[in-house]
């Protein structure tokens, strides 16, 4: 650019003088080409002389291309001309395209919310970490208040209905209120149907809603401008707290967004009065946010569920196990982002912690004694069971006698008896003493046994069992006239009795 006093001069010099445009550029040390538009004229300005692009054949058909799919890419545009005979490379392609492509700008208002008026909630996905053998998605669930830009943030391993509600109830007593109003992005968890104005809401969002009292308002579609303040949190969270941040473990990470939040995100310059800070803010909204109800909404996951044969609860692909008594009865599993619960209508069954690994065993040993217990219970039921728990050292006897060709079946049928004759501990030490004899036989035992009984100098209790004998079940016994006894029991001497 010249000056205007160079201008009027040069117009002098032409006009007036009528120097040469050539002398006048040597004399003033200026390009001709500016010493020409300084002239204001047609006739001294030299039209660039154009040549011929190679993409000119296919301007009205990249035209018709881009009036029908705007935000098309070059590269596919590149793709569909090359077929049709283009031979430039894309990069021109690319320059000519650029000026052809219709503009989508668009003009926005700054948007202005009274304090505790609104808050913007959105989830962010921050890619997956390994617990144990499992990889797990790891999500955060952002909700920051318009006015003033406090942030609430939690991390969660997916993005479930209930963890999208137990951010809320963690942010509202964080903050120890709730804003009037929440603006969301069209999520399945807020939105379940849209037809142009009319909404479909999700009814667990309109349970929380009432709840505490606040309005779901959804933003238009691929209206992201609408949430803004949720859009550059989740990007502020990107950069300042994830990046090149270690995980260990869901509980530290959160308590590490926490500290952040409160050391780096709050002390941030308010962007309405940068004098003050967020923090301080915040603190004048808390006191304009709607007041809590006296207990927080619920948001367990709750599930219909049936123990199977093994005695344990599948549940998020791990096992979770049971006592015996829930076998094959409906259970109801409540789970939460740290405790796995199993009830039975009110009654609690089982409590576990709640383990984000995978095909893994959540086992309460009280639940396998119970499962043993019962187990040896019904092993008695049966005539090798009954022997087996009351002479223990019976198993090593019978199986010594299978080896020496012995029916272990009539074999234990008979030691029952003598089980019954004799008692545990005298068969016992029979069974020992045939073992080291290396006489497994029914003979030896009982021999040993009547040997043990002679020495002892012991009678033998014969109890009755009428099982045994069938013909002593109808007998019947006459009850004795009483009488007889009183004549025994007189004294013949007795002076009173001749009277």
């Amino acid at each position: 650019m010249i000056s205007a006093e160079d201008v009027a001069q040069i117009r002098h010099l032409f006009y007036a003088e009528h120097w040469k445009i050539g002398t006048i550029a040597a004399e003033l040390r200026l390009h001709p080409e500016t010493v020409r538009a300084a002239l204001e004229t047609d006739r001294f300005h030299r039209p660039p002389r154009l040549r011929d692009r190679l993409a000119d054949p296919y301007l009205e058909f990249l035209r018709q291309t881009l009036q029908q799919y705007p935000r098309l890419r070059v590269t596919r545009l590149y793709q569909m001309v090359c077929p049709r005979g283009y031979t430039g490379s894309i990069s021109q392609l690319r320059r000519v395209v650029a000026g052809m492509r219709p503009s989508r700008q668009e003009a926005f208002l700054r948007l202005r919310a009274f304090a505790g008026e609104q808050a913007q909630a959105d989830w962010a996905h921050f890619g997956e970490v390994t617990l144990g053998g499992a990889r797990r998605r790891l999500s955060a669930f952002l909700l920051t208040l318009s006015y003033s830009r406090a942030l609430w943030l939690e991390f969660f391993f997916d993005q479930t209905l209930e963890n999208f509600f137990l951010g809320h109830v963690h942010a509202f007593r964080d903050w120890g209120g709730s804003p009037r109003t929440i603006l969301y992005d069209n999520l399945k968890s807020v939105v379940l149907e849209r037809r142009g104005s009319a909404i479909h809401f999700h009814p667990r969002l309109l349970e929380l809603s009432a709840h505490y009292h606040f309005a779901a308002h959804p933003c238009r579609p691929a209206r992201g401008n609408e949430k803004g303040r949720i859009e550059r949190a989740v990007q502020f969270v990107r950069s300042s707290f994830f990046a090149a941040r270690p995980f260990t473990t869901l509980e530290d990470f959160n308590r590490q967004a926490l500290v952040w939040r409160d050391q780096v995100a709050h002390q941030r310059p308010w962007p309405g009065d940068g004098s003050r800070i967020l923090a301080q803010v915040f603190e004048e909204e808390r006191a304009r946010l709607l007041p809590l109800p006296l207990h927080p909404f619920s948001c367990d996951l709750i599930r219909a569920v049936h123990a199977d044969k093994t005695l344990c609860v599948r549940f998020d692909r791990n096992d979770y196990s049971v006592p015996p008594q829930a076998l094959g009865r409906a259970l109801t599993l409540v789970a939460s982002p740290t405790t796995v619960r199993l009830l039975d209508g009110a009654k609690e069954m089982a409590s576990h912690p709640r383990c984000f690994d995978r095909h893994q065993v959540i086992e309460d040993p009280a639940h396998r004694q119970a499962l043993l217990e019962r187990k040896r219970r019904a092993l008695g039921a049966t005539a090798s069971g009954r022997l087996a728990i009351c002479v223990p050292e019976s198993q090593a006897f019978l199986q010594a006698a299978f080896e020496h060709g012995e029916s272990t079946t009539r074999l234990t049928s008979q030691l029952l008896l003598l089980l019954d004759d004799y008692g545990a501990e005298e068969l016992t030490a029979a069974l020992r003493e045939a073992l080291e004899h290396h006489t497994p036989r029914l003979s030896s035992v009982a021999f040993i046994l009547t040997r043990r009984h002679r020495q002892q100098r012991r009678a033998l209790p014969r109890p009755v069992h009428l099982s045994r004998r069938p013909e002593l079940e109808n007998l019947t016994v006459s009850h004795p006239s009483l009488k007889a006894y009183d004549e025994l029991s007189e004294d013949p001497k007795d002076p009173d009795d001749k009277l």
